[in-house]
């Protein structure tokens, strides 16, 4: 990123910070003392300022993770918080709800900063963009009622697909890693068997299920060579009209016509360009991510070769997310290898192993596990495959996302 955002000018006097980075952060995914230094998370208990923290649910450069961590961390230490959690990916708040933020924003300043006493620390603590422009508001968050509510997965006699629920399972389920894909091709092609990946899915929803907040998934893993890397995403398949995270404005489109905020000066404008949500129409939406190294299953600081035709345990860490599955929809969970442009592929090309009996996903949801409702003998959905962008390039540096 240093030497993308660099003037050519600066390249050379930069040289020696630059190799720094590089000899800290080993494209290893080991957890070095460069990351223990950058940890924001570890000095949550020092913040002694309320925190305003705006997040885009779909931003694959500043990723949920980096939010979900934080904001969980600053919770346990009771700082004053709100939080607005948008469709959109990596954009300005004043770019999507700009009529809203403006004067929200300078409410919490005058309250803060001030000492104004004008309610806004009694409203809700959490706006989250349920639908394109469409908001919703919950006194804390994640949401009343959320529970976190272990889901099982289950075998159905076809290699690749599998099941999503409750109760006790058996069986395996494999994959073979191909660095050439990523989410998106794995969720077109969710009710298809393919090799590179494994879907678990439930049953037709009978009633909205709301996911607050981040989960995990633990997976018991066999490869077939010496290093693999995991990926896991959750997906809502059913019709769905969102913003178009993956296009130029990550959900937004900039209009031609301005609104001004304040006075303009000769040398600064105060009138900005409008703008107006970008969407699309899709058949399936990816709402959360996680991933991880096989390699680091005994420490996030030293990977190991792995010995092929052993099993391990490792837990995958999902983006928080607040995303409502509505019924009618399906929920399912995709085990995968390299998130190609995402993640960094394996040094090897494994396939791995799934034990079902000791894996599961766990998830925070709203009414807990009893939320999960589906309608009996209804069949899957047919779904036609949409078409979507090529996975991205990469925004940050991807070993730092392994582990």
């Amino acid at each position: 990123l240093s030497d993308y955002v660099e003037s050519d000018s600066a390249h050379a006097s930069c040289a020696a910070e630059q190799q720094k980075i590089i000899a800290g952060s080993p494209r290893s995914g080991d957890w070095t003392p460069f990351w223990t230094d950058r940890d924001y998370v570890k000095d949550a208990g020092k913040v002694k300022a309320s925190v305003f923290a705006v997040q885009g649910m779909q931003d694959l450069n500043v990723r949920t993770k980096h939010f979900g961590q934080w904001w969980t961390a600053i919770a346990q230490h009771g700082v004053e918080r709100k939080v607005w959690l948008s469709q959109t990916g990596h954009v300005d708040p004043f770019d999507y709800r700009r009529s809203a933020w403006v004067p929200t924003l300078q409410r919490w300043f005058d309250h803060y900063l001030l000492g104004v006493d004008n309610g806004i620390q009694r409203e809700p603590m959490a706006d989250i963009e349920r639908g394109v422009d469409q908001w919703t508001t919950d006194r804390v968050w994640p949401a009343p009622g959320t529970r976190t509510s272990a889901l099982s997965l289950g075998a159905t006699g076809v290699n690749g697909l599998g099941t999503l629920g409750r109760g006790r399972t058996a069986g395996t389920e494999s994959f073979t890693d191909d660095p050439n894909l990523w989410e998106e091709d794995w969720a077109a092609a969710a009710d298809t068997a393919t090799p590179a990946k494994t879907v678990f899915t439930t049953g037709v929803l009978a009633k909205d299920l709301r996911i607050s907040g981040g989960g995990t998934v633990t997976v018991t893993a066999t490869p077939s060579t010496s290093s693999a890397h995991l990926s896991a995403v959750l997906v809502d398949l059913g019709p769905a009209t969102i913003r178009d995270f993956l296009g130029g404005g990550e959900g937004i489109t900039t209009l031609s016509t301005r609104s001004c905020y304040g006075e303009s000066t000769p040398g600064d404008s105060a009138c900005y360009l409008d703008t107006a949500a970008d969407t699309e129409t899709v058949d399936h939406t990816v709402f959360s991510r996680g991933w991880a190294d096989l390699g680091h299953y005994r420490s996030l600081a030293h990977g190991v070769a792995l010995t092929p035709g052993k099993p391990y345990t490792m837990t995958i860490q999902l983006a928080a997310t607040d995303h409502v599955v509505p019924a009618g929809h399906r929920l399912a969970l995709i085990v995968a290898g390299t998130d190609n442009g995402l993640i960094l592929p394996a040094s090897t090309t494994p396939t791995v192993t799934v034990d079902l009996s000791h894996s599961e996903l766990d998830l925070p949801l709203v009414g807990g596990a009893g939320a999960l409702a589906t309608r009996p003998g209804a069949a899957a959905q047919q779904r036609t495959p949409a078409l979507r962008p090529a996975a991205p390039a990469p925004h940050l540096t991807p070993a730092a996302e392994l582990g």
